[in-house]
């Protein structure tokens, strides 16, 4: 359902007719998170502040209404920032085969361990959208690729490394939260996959697990 735009906040900002003050099913959520005051009500500012984060992250419509997307985004954050430095707790990702890199789609994050001791992250990732999910499973990177050109999207991939098919760890410039996803890669910032380019080999183990927010 598209909610119309209320512009009866008066003539006064040009701005406020790209704003929906309609009140979200996440309103208190998402003020909580963006440290507005919580009460539930949306208000001009509160729709600015939730544009903002819209923006951001490429998060469309981008009109400040504090939706399910929107607060499914904010969520997965939240549930990052939770995972600290002991992102395997749960004892999800194997502990016994030596070096891997660790895949939690339902957090949306990476890390590198050897045995129990965490080697780098964890870090936000981007995976696979509703359709062309990354696979789960127990995987080995097998091709590595440090200027790889896709010729299946037509854009470039800088620190490639296969490790199911044509899915693999990569740079890119997007947002790691921005929706839906990818086309079934890890996706990385920048700094995250030239790092993960220097700890990993052919032939390191990769295994991914849960299930990503929206698939």
């Amino acid at each position: 359902m598209v909610v119309p735009l209320t512009v009866a906040l008066g003539a006064g900002t040009a701005q406020a007719a790209s704003c929906n003050v309609t009140t979200g099913p996440h309103q208190k959520q998402v003020e909580r998170f963006l440290g507005r005051t919580v009460d539930g009500k949306q208000s001009l500012a509160d729709c600015k502040a939730i544009q903002s984060f819209q923006r951001k992250h490429g998060i469309t419509p981008t009109m400040g209404y504090a939706g399910p997307l929107t607060w499914r985004t904010m969520n997965t954050m939240l549930e990052q920032k939770a995972a600290g430095k002991n992102p395997n707790k749960a004892g999800k990702c194997p502990t016994n085969k030596g070096r891997i890199a660790c895949v939690d789609l339902t957090r949306q994050l990476s890390w590198i361990q050897d045995g129990k001791k965490l080697k780098y992250g964890p870090v936000p990732v981007r995976t696979g959208k509703n359709g062309t999910e990354t696979r789960t499973g127990s995987k080995k990177i097998y091709w590595r690729s440090i200027n790889h050109w896709s010729t299946i999207y037509h854009v470039s991939m800088p620190y490639s490394q296969f490790f199911d098919g044509g899915q693999a760890f990569h740079s890119t410039t997007k947002s790691m939260w921005n929706p839906p996803g990818s086309g079934g890669c890890v996706n990385m910032r920048p700094a995250d996959a030239k790092a993960y380019w220097n700890l990993l080999r052919n032939g390191d183990d990769v295994y991914v697990y849960g299930r990503k927010p929206g698939t």
